[in-house]
């Protein structure tokens, strides 16, 4: 099924919309249907009015509630999922303030308990030092500094200990040049000082490593109820759970074919010691 982004935000009307008719259709009061499902009235009211938005389990449930057909019922669960999908596009981002990102992504870190991090060609902001912050910042025009702030203080939450992250970055996300060498071998530095926190797991995916079918993609899950993935236009959210947990087996496998602990900061510690040489 194809979609255009701008659709993502239409789908969870529609899914309500579609709620709603069926279960008129049906012939079925809200109360009736409530009773069917074990859910309240109010819920299947406020699912109806589109102010909650339907997972696929409450799809399912209304609709053989109602005895609703089968080519209906596909329609409905595929609004769901792509209710669950939202699309920020990076133009969309800037026009409101990359600081308003960070709130965001603030806010989800502190409502989330277990992160995964699969970094494929860049170090996330959590792990970054100033330098490398205003460097990922320096293609966009305009004065960032509350941006870098925001994203600085977000790095609190990585010693917050009732939090677990485990970080996974390839070889070459470690080693491009987004900065001068100097500066480059101070960020790595960094990046093993933190596989010394309690809290934090940080792997090395060494480039010779066989990981499979080759990753497309930087993403982040949060919990086992959200997954983010970036791309160079914007970013992908997911909360259909199909969608969370085939994250969560990808992420799996290329965290079976990383270094951690001593064996990731040897490498670390191998790729600082070459940026310095080559600096001098």
């Amino acid at each position: 099924m194809s979609v255009e982004p701008e659709e993502l935000g239409q789908s969870s009307e529609e899914l309500a919309a579609l709620l709603k008719a069926v279960r008129k259709r049906s012939g079925l009061s809200g109360v009736r249907v409530a009773a069917r499902c074990n859910m309240s009235q109010s819920k299947v009211s406020r699912l109806e009015s589109g102010r909650v938005r339907a997972s696929i389990v409450d799809v399912e449930q209304i609709f053989r509630a109602c005895e609703a057909p089968s080519e209906l019922l596909a329609q409905a669960m595929a609004l769901a999922r792509l209710a669950a999908t939202e699309w920020q596009g990076a133009r969309g981002l800037r026009r409101k303030g990359l600081d308003k990102k960070q709130l965001e992504l603030a806010g989800l870190e502190k409502t989330s308990t277990e992160f995964r991090f699969f970094l494929l060609s860049m170090i996330t902001g959590l792990l970054s030092t100033p330098e490398y912050i205003r460097a990922s910042l320096a293609h966009i025009p305009g004065d960032h500094s509350r941006t870098v702030a925001k994203k600085l203080d977000r790095q609190q939450v990585l010693y917050d200990r009732s939090k677990r992250f485990t970080f996974l970055l390839t070889e070459q996300a470690i080693r491009w040049p987004l900065v001068r060498s100097d500066a480059l071998a101070v960020q790595i530095d960094h990046l093993a000082s933190l596989t010394h926190l309690p809290n934090v797991r940080l792997g090395v995916i060494p480039l010779d490593s066989q990981v499979g079918p080759a990753p497309l993609n930087t993403f982040t899950v949060y919990d086992e109820r959200i997954a983010t993935v970036e791309i160079s236009t914007g970013v992908m959210v997911f909360r259909d759970p199909r969608d969370v947990a085939s994250h969560l087996q990808e992420f799996a496998t290329y965290e079976a074919r990383a270094q951690f602990g001593q064996s990731a900061r040897g490498l670390l510690q191998d790729l600082a010691d070459r940026l310095r040489t080559s600096s001098e």
